[in-house]
Formats: structure tokens, sequence, C-alpha cells
């Protein structure tokens, strides 16, 4: 109703004015509180109030946006809730209208972890070029973890199973609790200043955020990243990530996948060796075989070449080099000789001084280039003659028994041994060497 003087409003109006200036005044926003006089009717719907030390306010959530939240809203959870303030118009109530909700502390610590996270990304310290190759065989394993935990126990299985050889040393550490990350980090540290492994793994069993929050320190992270030992994770279900399995070398799974990637497989190892094994031996026996063929191949060629047959016939080329190096040697005397008479008879028919002299010069020099040339022919000859003795010499088998090697017959020097299928234990075998002979038995 409305007179000249003032303007009058129902109630309902008055509601509707409010609780449209409301929703202009105030954006979506965020409020945290503890859930009270929670309410869910067949409607679907949430209903409840949010509320601190000294105040609360009223909440709805309607069915089409609490069903897409992960948390179970109960009475006393502390909860962060984003919405747009509002009017319950029909009792006039201030409220505020949820669209999303979430746990205050999951989402305090998710919230920790992703500015921790894309600052040690900015680093670089979860860069690839960072991270250390695990060893193949390594000597002795370091686990940092709870020693009362599932986790500890599944890691000692595996590696009990797959590598019982390997020693293995704990690094106790708290991994839940106020504690746990200062305890983490100081057991990485302790473990990389003892030098004693050449591989760590640092590992828990599964849990909610809360329960991996010592994993995401940025202490904890430092220490992982300054190691100089190859570290593995193995932190929660394969689901959960951490600060730490950033850090790390290398990330796995589970902490029984964790055990495995740093164990070989000792069964594994015990079949390859012996495949190696078999493989060599029938290497050996190859090479054996075909070394056993050439040296029957050339002790035969060696028979067939006929040492003493070879040095008759060098012989028998020397004696004939020897006659006719005589013979040259006569035949150029005579024509010498008879060059001297015919000289001589030209001399003493002619009997001037002058053609004497002329002719006893040339004489000389004819005698000198005689001379010169035996001397040729004979240092030629001897030449010749010592390339064929070295020769001989060089094939002489005296020369191989030199050298260190032997000759080895049977008792009466009848039969050369060469296999050690002709001889029996007890008997007795002629050894020659360079120089002399041994007389040896069979053992």
């Amino acid at each position: 109703m409305q007179n000249t003087n003032r303007t009058i409003l129902n109630v309902s109006e008055l509601n509707a004015e409010v609780s449209l200036l409301l929703k202009q005044g105030f954006p979506l926003l965020w409020v945290e509180g503890e859930i009270s006089n929670f309410s869910r009717p067949a409607s679907g719907h949430f209903y409840f109030s949010l509320k601190d030390s000294s105040a609360q306010i009223r909440c709805a959530m309607f069915k089409n946006r609490n069903m897409h939240i992960d948390v179970k809203p109960k009475n006393g959870l502390k909860v962060l809730v984003r919405g747009r303030i509002g009017l319950y118009e029909s009792r006039g109530e201030f409220q505020l209208i949820a669209e999303h909700m979430e746990d205050a502390g999951a989402g305090l610590l998710q919230k920790q972890f992703e500015e921790l996270k894309a600052k040690l990304a900015a680093k670089g310290w979860f860069d690839a070029l960072f991270k250390k190759k695990l060893p193949t065989f390594p000597q002795q394993i370091g686990i940092i973890s709870s020693p009362t935990g599932a986790a500890l126990r599944d890691i000692l299985n595996v590696l009990k199973r797959r590598s019982p050889q390997i020693p293995i040393l704990i690094y106790p550490a708290s991994v839940q609790g106020a504690r746990a990350a200062i305890e983490l980090e100081s057991a990485v540290r302790q473990a990389n200043l003892d030098k004693s492994c050449d591989v760590l793994i640092i590992a828990r069993g599964g849990g909610s955020i809360e329960d991996l929050a010592a994993f995401n320190d940025e202490n904890l992270a430092s220490a992982l990243y300054v190691t100089d030992i190859p570290i593995i994770s193995g932190i929660g279900h394969e689901i959960d990530f951490t600060i730490a399995d950033f850090i790390v070398d290398q990330r796995a799974p589970t902490p029984s996948a964790a055990a495995e990637l740093v164990s070989p497989d000792s069964t594994q190892l015990r079949s390859n060796l012996h495949h190696l094994e078999q493989k060599m031996q029938r290497a050996m026996l190859l090479t054996l075989k075909q070394n056993s063929e050439r040296f029957i191949w050339l002790s035969k060629r060696l028979q067939q070449k006929k040492p003493s047959y070879q040095l008759q016939q060098q012989s028998q080329r020397l004696d004939e080099f020897q006659i006719r190096l005589k013979q040259q040697m006569q035949l150029l005397l005579a024509n010498k000789s008879n060059t001297v008479e015919a000289l001589s008879k030209q001399l003493q028919t002619g009997s001037p001084n002058r053609l004497i002299a002329t002719k006893q010069q040339k004489l000389l020099q004819l005698t000198t280039l005689l001379q010169h040339a035996i001397e040729a022919k004979l240092n030629h000859k001897k030449s010749t003659l010592a390339l064929q003795l070295v020769k001989l010499d060089a094939m002489s088998p005296l020369k191989t028994l030199e050298r260190g090697y032997a000759i080895v017959r049977d008792e009466n020097k009848q039969r050369v041994i060469s296999s050690i299928s002709q001889v029996k234990a007890g008997e007795q075998i002629n050894i020659r060497v360079k120089d002399g002979e041994i007389v040896s038995q069979v053992i």
C-alpha cells in the first residue's frame, strides 16, 4: 500500500529486496567453519550451520551441488565452503548457499603442497638431468622408514625373497606426526654422511594427505636433493604423490615395488649364470677341438716336408754352387792367361820401349780389373752361400728345439707322440730338447 507521504512494503517484498541486495553486494566467497546441526532430508539437500568460537551462520547446499563433493559432512567437521550470501525469504533468515565443500585441513595441506611443488619445480629440483641411476647390483641397501610399520615388513620380505645375500641397514624414523619430517630429514642426512649404502629406500604405507604431510616438508626435500646416494621412494599407494616422490631419483608405486626395483632377482641371476657357463663350456670345447685339428694338420704337414730331406737338398745345391764357382774361376784365369801370353808375344815381336811401357801399364790395369772381378764374384758367391746357409739353418729342427720346443717319442725312440691318447700311466717316454734328451715316466 502506498500513500502520498511514504512507501510501505509488506514482509515478502522486504525480504525479496534484502535478498537481491545480498546477492548483488557479495561475490562468490570462501568461508571456513565447523559443521553443526547437520541434516539431510529425503530431498537430498544439506542443511547445516557453520560456526566458529563466537558466531554461526545457517547454510544450505542443494542436491545438484552436494552430489559432486568428496567430503562426507558431519557435525564437528571443520570445512571450507564456497558459496554466495543469500536470504531464506520465507523466514527472513540470513544464510549461505553452498556450491562446494572440502575438508579444511586437507584443503590447506593441498594448497601448501601445490605451492611448495611449484616453488621447487621452478628451482629445477625435479629435472631428470639431476636424477642418479640406481645401481644394478647394490652392495648394501639402506631403508628409511618406521621400524614398526607394515611398509618396512613388506620391503624386508621382498628383499629376502629376491636378494637375501645383500646386507640391509635400517635408518629408523617416524613417518607420521609432529616430529616425522625432522626425523626423516635427519635419517637422510645421516645416511649420506655414513656412505655405507649405495642405494636408499624411503617408504611408508598409504594414508590421507594429512598422514603423508611429513613427506611434503621443504627441509626433507632439500636433504633428498643434495644427497650423493641414489634414492627410490615407495610412499603410500600408487595414486599418492608427495614432494619427496618428485625429488628422489626414482618413484615406486608402493614400498614392495621399491624393494623390487633395487634388488636383482637371485633366481634369474642364477639362471643367467648357468646359461653363460654352458655357453662358455661350449666355446672352450670348440676352441680346443679347432686347435687340436690344426695341430694334427701342422704335424702332418711337417712330416710331409721331411726336414732331413730338405737338408740334403740344400747341401747338394751348396756343393753344386761350389763346383760352378770353381769352374768359373778357372775359366776366367785361363782367359786372362791367354791374354797375357798374347801380349807377351806382341811385346817380343815389336820390342819398342814405349810400347812395352804402355803394354805394361795396360797389363797392370787388366790385372787390377781381374782381381776386382774375381773378388766381386767371390763376394757375390759368398753372400749367396751365406743366405742359403741362413735359410737352411732356419729350417733346421734344431732351431725349433732352441726356442723351447721339444720332440716327445716313445721309450725306443721309434714313434713320435703327438696326443695323450698314445701313452698310458707308467710308460716311459723320451723327450728331446736342444742340448740333450730327458727320459720321463707318465704319471
